[in-house]
């Protein structure tokens, strides 16, 4: 019988000493302790409150995937997040998602994604119209009114107004920026609610909540299906032959502007910019641009091996869902380490994409790498992994796919910075994202 071993610490005082640091980017500060203390550690927050990191790939598939039936999502999704958007697929636990799981997977099958297409494509070329050439811009403005405007079109088509569509979009902004506030400064959780910050903030989620049961009252009392996301979500039923009641609609339509709107705009601004600095990289994308012509969405979607592996590198070195988060139910043994039950876990997504005990050459932009034959995803982790893999990781490869497509079949990307700078907020942002276009 061996004994058990304790996890290095980062004690609380050297957390305190970095707060405001953490407050505007966490990552350097993680990322020399993990130089410091090895692929897993504690970082002690005071009052008795501590996490684990790790960047270990195979502590996070054993989490995961292979035993992760005693590993549940932290408070953190949900019970700060689910606070703002309800309990929809991303904050629910236990039972409660199982069914909404099993009920919703049939709407982001692919060929259900195919009908979306001509939303995805309309709103796209909408937004991409707004883009100056001979100008340098910057380009995360107009990629996230991009994505938010997909997620719109493919949920609702015609059914809402550009009023709506500006709120709605403020609101999601607003709330997760006070949510990010509430994680990082959790010695200041007395001041949120004295000063009425977080109560401003709780208001904004039930307006926008208003707003939507206003949108599927109207879809209700329509004379036609909208042939979109909410009709589709609206069309499910449990076993019983019950349907999501419209709290629970309005739960996974919040969560939807969340992860699909955000982490898309993320992703697509950082992989214009890699693609930028690599001119190679942007020819041979024009070439499998200009190979297919005029082929259909469908065809393009599967006939773009490279934009896919460009795509899937850029998300390799920028993951816009940088962290993940997991507690174990019961006590539980990785490597030799006690995890006591109940020990809040935060997987590394950034510092796996990025050991080298992994890639070679880890921060170089390099998108053969993912058309090699060798498996990588038991250290790549886009998605996540698991049975509570991203259900909409489908919608959101074909509308960067398409958004590739689109601007590059009318622009050249003439000039972005050397340096690509980010924003860890509730997803990793980018920053200052300058681009310089000019028409083909």
């Amino acid at each position: 019988m061996y004994s058990l071993k304790q996890l290095p610490e980062v004690p609380f005082i050297e957390f305190f000493k970095h707060a405001g640091s953490i407050l505007k980017n966490p990552l350097p500060f993680h990322h020399k302790n993990f130089e410091a203390l090895g692929d897993t550690f504690r970082l002690n927050l005071g009052l008795g409150n501590s996490v684990v990191f790790s960047r270990d790939p195979e502590f996070a598939i054993y989490a995961l995937r292979d035993n992760q039936k005693n590993f549940r999502k932290t408070e953190i999704q949900t019970k700060d997040l689910a606070k703002y958007v309800g309990h929809g697929l991303l904050t629910a636990e236990g039972e409660n998602w199982k069914f909404q799981r099993k009920l919703i997977q049939p709407a982001f099958h692919r060929k259900n994604l195919y009908t979306l297409l001509d939303f995805m494509v309309e709103a796209i070329d909408k937004e991409l119209h707004r883009i100056e050439v001979d100008k340098t811009i910057d380009i995360f403005p107009v990629f996230n009114d991009l994505a938010f405007k997909v997620v719109v079109k493919s949920l609702f088509s015609d059914a809402i107004n550009s009023e709506e569509i500006s709120r709605l979009q403020f609101i999601t902004e607003e709330t997760q920026k006070m949510l990010v506030k509430e994680l990082r400064q959790p010695y200041k959780k007395w001041w949120f609610t004295l000063s009425g910050e977080l109560r401003r903030n709780l208001n904004l989620s039930q307006e926008a909540r208003d707003l939507l049961l206003g949108i599927i009252k109207r879809r209700e009392n329509a004379d036609q299906e909208g042939k979109d996301l909410l009709d589709m979500l609206m069309a499910l039923r449990y076993e019983d032959g019950s349907k999501m009641s419209e709290e629970q609609l309005i739960d996974e339509i919040l969560i939807l502007f969340i992860a699909g709107h955000e982490t898309t705009s993320n992703a697509l601004s950082f992989t214009i910019q890699l693609i930028g600095q690599k001119q190679e990289v942007q020819d041979k994308l024009v070439s499998e641009i200009r190979g297919l012509g005029s082929s259909s969405y469908f065809d393009i979607l599967k006939e773009s091996q490279y934009t896919q592996h460009v795509i899937e590198e850029s998300m390799r070195l920028f993951p816009p869902v940088y962290f993940i988060d997991r507690q174990n139910i019961e006590a539980d043994v990785f490597k030799g380490f006690e995890i006591p039950k109940h020990t809040n876990l935060l997987f590394s997504v950034h510092q796996i994409h990025r050991n080298a005990e992994n890639w070679e050459k880890p921060t170089e932009f390099k998108p053969e790498r993912f058309a090699e034959s060798r498996s990588v995803s038991d250290f790549y982790f886009p998605f996540g992994a698991g049975p509570r893999k991203c259900i909409g990781n489908n919608f959101a490869m074909y509308e960067i796919t398409l958004a590739i497509h689109r601007l590059l079949k009318t622009y050249r990307i003439e000039e972005v910075k050397p340096e690509i700078e980010i924003q860890p907020l509730i997803s990793l942002k980018p920053k200052n994202a300058y681009v310089k276009f000019s028409k083909r």
